[in-house]
């Protein structure tokens, strides 16, 4: 009695036991799986335990697709069961899969089934033929999630164009945790495989919005051949779209495609002394079009494409806006990157500078020698001089050093700006081997992707990358294929894949005042 007392007398916290960590388990079907003579309109799924639904409109595949996604219940709350109300009429002799994902959880700790497939026939027989393989993207490291892989079987109505007009005759999807993707239950025959990544969830390509990877070779069941697809996002096709008054003193001439071979024209008689200026707006699909305010109701536009082949007549309304003035924004803002160029860019074309008319002192008002540059193109000043470490900039624009298109000048503007010290930065240095192609673009870039340094060979040599700021990067290496100095993506229509991209398989950390040099062997 007196050992029972004392243990009764410990403290201690209460666990609820062992945490569940088993998924559910599906225990019985109506009809069975893997039923053959298929003709229900309604399925039932019995489950070891009580269940709830995640995101299953999300997660169901259904192989080959229907045009109306079944009805899934009870959700919201928990189950023992789920019914599958099926609202499309089946196609006969055909084997169809549901895959779940893992939308189907135990309702207490989350835990999924993944991957509950349930396979049933309209025909005598279930097809069992397969094909695998794995995803990747172009240009970025990380693949997207949820993409759709896609069969497509070559009888005598399909065509180039069929991916655009209607769905697959087999798909299943990589969902948020995979980069791999079987397609199973597939009768023998002859098939065109795709990836899309579907963002209008509609089985068909949107070449706008959506990527594409294709197999330019026939898949022909049964294969033991594995496939890898590779993401990229297609340059659309030319379209322009219906400009409009952005400001009194501009009209904006949107488009999709690319505004290489584009021409504005106006139709409409404009006074003598009207001036324009066409320009494209940096990181937009948009050519904005300059001109003088003059009083008008309307100008009729013709813009052409030669290249194809389009000819479209706009007429733009005049609306009572403001007209745009000039502002002037800094690239690089108080410490300087000692590897980048400093400009000023602004809002308006530039027509003129005067540099006589900006001064440049550095920490002991000593002049600073430096070079200044009109780029039209970009519409920036560019102002070269050498910088100096742990050194401050003072720079002055004075009024008129820089006049736009409208013959406005800027007020007075000063910069003040610094340097670091040589010891605040790190150097890292590249060398390819594993007989790598030239020409070749080599980037360095953040943990996202985005491109902070990059240097262009057309022969053999060792890669530096002096001053970077403490970080940690990932190097890309472009094939350059075409020798125009960019990644190229590729066109399905015309058959055409994109150029070839390989990142350094980890992580660089770049420290202050450190020396890195890496081997990068792109034959790994």
């Amino acid at each position: 009695m007196i050992l029972a007392l004392a243990q009764c007398g410990k403290r201690g916290t209460l666990t609820g036991g062992e945490k569940d960590i088993t998924p559910p388990k599906l225990l019985r079907a109506e009809p069975e799986n893997m039923t053959v003579n298929f003709k229900e309109k309604k399925i039932r799924l019995y489950f070891d335990e009580y269940i709830k639904l995640k995101d299953v409109q999300k997660q169901l595949i259904v192989s080959p697709p229907l045009k109306y996604n079944p009805l899934i219940t009870p959700q919201g709350s928990a189950s023992k069961f789920i019914d599958i109300t099926i609202k499309d009429t089946l196609k006969e002799n055909t084997t169809y899969t549901l895959n779940f994902g893992q939308s189907i959880t135990d309702n207490n700790e989350g835990n999924p089934n993944s991957f509950l497939s349930y396979v049933f026939s309209t025909g005598s027989y279930i097809d069992s033929l397969s094909v695998s393989g794995a995803v990747r993207d172009a240009f970025n490291k990380k693949v997207d999630q949820f993409v759709s892989v896609m069969l497509y079987e070559l009888d005598s109505t399909y065509t180039d164009s069929t991916i655009y007009k209607r769905p697959p005759n087999y798909i299943t999807n990589t969902l948020d945790s995979a980069t791999t993707f079987k397609l199973s239950y597939l009768k023998e025959g002859k098939y065109a495989l795709f990836a899309l990544k579907d963002e209008g969830k509609n089985n068909l390509l949107d070449q706008k919005v959506d990527k594409i990877a294709f197999v330019t070779d026939t898949i022909t069941l049964p294969t033991d051949t594995t496939y890898l697809l590779t993401l990229f996002k297609e340059i659309p096709d030319y379209r322009a779209a219906v400009p409009s008054y952005a400001a009194q003193n501009k009209i904006m001439f949107g488009y999709q495609g690319e505004a290489k071979h584009m021409v504005i024209e106006p139709l409409t008689k404009l006074p003598d002394s009207i001036k324009t200026k066409v320009l494209k707006e940096t990181g937009k699909d948009t050519l904005n079009y300059w001109f003088i305010p003059f009083e008008t109701d309307s100008i009729v536009f013709e813009v052409t494409n030669e290249k194809w082949k389009v000819k479209d007549t706009f007429t733009v309304k005049s609306r009572k806006l403001a007209s745009d003035s000039l502002v002037l924004t800094p690239n690089q803002k108080g410490n300087l990157a000692f590897e980048e160029p400093f400009y000023v860019g602004a809002n308006i074309p530039i027509i003129q500078i005067d540099s006589s008319k900006i001064a440049l002192m550095n920490k002991d008002s000593i002049p600073v020698k430096f070079i200044s540059k009109l780029d039209s193109v970009e519409n920036r000043v560019t102002l070269d001089f050498d910088l100096e470490p742990n050194e401050k900039y003072t720079m002055d624009i004075l009024p008129g050093a820089i006049v736009d298109f409208f013959g406005n000048a800027n007020d007075t503007i000063a910069y003040r700006l610094s340097t670091n010290g040589y010891a605040d930065y790190g150097n890292l240095g590249l060398k390819l081997v594993g007989n790598p192609t030239y020409p070749l673009i080599v980037q360095l870039t953040d943990e996202s992707g985005k491109t902070k340094r990059e240097i262009y060979a057309t022969e053999p040599k060792d890669f530096q990358f002096n001053n970077l700021k403490p970080s940690k990067y990932m190097i890309r290496v472009i094939y350059d294929t075409n020798s125009n100095g960019k990644w190229d993506t590729g066109s399905y229509l015309q058959k055409i894949g994109p150029e070839k991209v390989i990142y350094y398989p980890s992580i660089i950390e770049v420290r202050a005042n450190w020396e890195l040099v890496e081997s990068f062997n792109l034959l790994d």
